[in-house]
């Protein structure tokens, strides 16, 4: 079992800027849902921008401590787009 608060410190290791969403998706602690938004991804296709948060994630994804783990990822502009559509 790990906490939101865990997961979004490792995202935030790795990934500096990120502004970072973290749903339990079940309430057990180890199903997830994470929204990432960082320059980071900027001029990467979604497969490699998950690719960083599933890195950032290894250990826990590793060990099982998060069993499942569901990943949105923006750039702050796409982002931006989303959320004023």
């Amino acid at each position: 079992m790990i906490s939101p608060q865990q997961i979004e410190a490792m995202i935030k290791a790795e990934l500096q800027d990120a502004q970072i969403q973290v749903q339990d998706l079940t309430g057990g602690g180890d199903h997830y849902q994470v929204t990432v938004v960082s320059s980071q991804f900027a001029g990467k296709g979604l497969v490699q921008q998950h690719q960083l948060v599933y890195g950032a994630l290894r250990q826990a994804m590793s060990t099982e401590a998060i069993h499942a783990l569901a990943v949105k990822t923006f750039t702050p502009e796409t982002w931006q787009a989303t959320t004023t559509s």
